[in-house]
């Protein structure tokens, strides 16, 4: 029984973790695109530099996160596992805004 239950048990978290999503955002003329995102608790978004210069992604919210720089073609993720609304800027150009929220 408890075999059974082990089972069971890991294939649910392969279930949870197969579901997951994953969103690319760009980052270009100093700004996110898109600014707004819906996202299931588990999804990550990708944060592409498209952009000239560094940007340097941080997240507010439920969890917080610190992505640091991210150079002009390179590109750093994170996932949301915790539902609510966060607050993405970009440190460098606090003008770029974006708003993710996780349900």
């Amino acid at each position: 029984m408890r075999l059974i239950a082990i089972i069971l048990a890991s294939q649910l978290a392969f279930a949870a973790a197969a579901a997951a999503d994953e969103v690319t955002v760009g980052q270009a003329g100093k700004a996110f695109n898109p600014a707004d995102l819906q996202l299931k608790v588990g999804d990550s978004v990708k944060f592409n530099n498209d952009d000239t210069v560094a940007h340097a992604v941080l997240v507010k919210g439920p969890q917080e996160s610190n992505l640091g720089q991210i150079k002009p073609g390179d590109a750093k993720s994170v996932t949301f596992d915790q539902a609510g609304t966060y607050d993405v800027k970009c440190a460098i150009h606090p003008k770029m805004k974006l708003t993710v929220t996780v349900q």
